[in-house]
């Protein structure tokens, strides 16, 4: 007689498992292709690929948790699930899904994958946390999420997030309007992001009264910074010069998160990136961290990780194919 792989407690719909329209169900089959995964009542049988079904087991036992907890499961939540059930060693979904960071309007910003879970647990435990990782992988929003929480808990005073002006090289006067009217634009982003985590209409009263503070990079010149969370963002495009004046800024019962995108420098006429370097000036020194995030960390649309892996590959062929031309010379005839 065939025995069932797990029997699902009664006070759990089937339905939240296999998904609308068996949506989660079809996912389950196309990652498991050496398994027959059925469901029948409340219980769910899988025979095949024994490694495979030890795969799905777990899978399943992980959402179960999530269910019980009150976490309403969705394809984004499959998706990163099976990523880390898959990985090696075996990253547990139900712990990183869970870790509620902000709730806000009735979204709950959590890490959505194992090393996103590492990266904030990185930010507790470190004064100066570097996020490293192309785009989409969360390194801002939950580096600013951080920040919000520490100010609601009253472990700072203030938060602080800037980010350098490098298309305009920080020289702005030749731009039309207002100096607030020509930053705008730059630190636009991290406005959208504030608006995502804190009521609007408490937005510029915390500005208004300092608590909250966004403004470009060389700003922070002169400045010690006591008592907040400093959050610098597109650090791939500060200077080496530009990296340490900013690290300096670090006062008392403060917090420093940088994050950055090293494939990703729009410095001008081949200015080296102060987030390239800065791995190697501080490797050693305690209390700061290094968190490299990968494609397999892009939460924004699918093909976004696609693409960045997909650049990844191009550029590591190309690097290989490279050359140096060789240089003639007095004993060359």
């Amino acid at each position: 007689m065939e025995r069932p792989l797990i029997t699902v407690p009664a006070a759990i719909p089937m339905v939240a498992l296999t998904g609308p329209q068996d949506s989660y169900l079809r996912i389950f089959e196309l990652t498991f292709p050496n398994l027959l995964i059925t469901f029948r009542g409340n219980e769910i049988f899988a025979k095949g690929d024994a490694a495979e079904c030890g795969q799905f087991e777990t899978l399943v036992k992980e959402l179960l948790v999530l269910i019980r907890a009150g976490q309403m499961l969705t394809l984004d939540a499959i998706h990163h699930a099976i990523g880390m059930v898959k990985h090696v060693p075996v990253d547990h979904p139900a712990e990183v899904l869970s870790l509620n960071i902000l709730s806000n309007r009735g979204k709950t910003i959590r890490p959505k994958t194992a090393n996103q879970k590492r990266y904030v647990e990185a930010i507790d435990e470190n004064t100066i946390t570097f996020g490293i990782g192309p785009a989409g992988t969360g390194k801002t929003y939950l580096a600013m999420a951080k920040a919000i929480q520490a100010l609601q808990a009253k472990e700072v005073n203030r938060i602080i997030l800037t980010r350098p002006a490098v298309e305009a090289g920080e020289k702005l006067g030749f731009l039309p309007g207002t100096l607030q009217e020509k930053i705008d634009p730059y630190l636009r982003p991290l406005f959208d992001a504030l608006h995502d985590m804190i009521d609007q209409e408490s937005i510029p009263r915390l500005m208004q009264s300092g608590i909250i503070e966004i403004a470009p990079l060389a700003y922070m010149r002169g400045r010690t910074l006591n008592d907040a969370f400093v959050v610098l963002d597109e650090a791939q495009n500060t200077s080496a010069e530009q990296m340490k004046m900013f690290l300096t800024r670090l006062g008392f019962g403060s917090k420093m998160v940088i994050t950055g995108d090293v494939t990703q420098v729009d410095l001008p006429n081949g200015t080296p990136s102060g987030l390239k370097v800065v791995g190697e000036i501080l490797d050693g020194v305690d209390d700061i961290c290094f968190m490299n995030l990968t494609a397999e960390d892009v939460v924004r649309n699918r093909l976004v990780g696609e693409i960045v892996s997909a650049y990844g590959r191009f550029d590591a062929a190309k690097l290989a194919n490279f050359r140096p031309l060789r240089t003639s010379g007095a004993g060359d005839r």
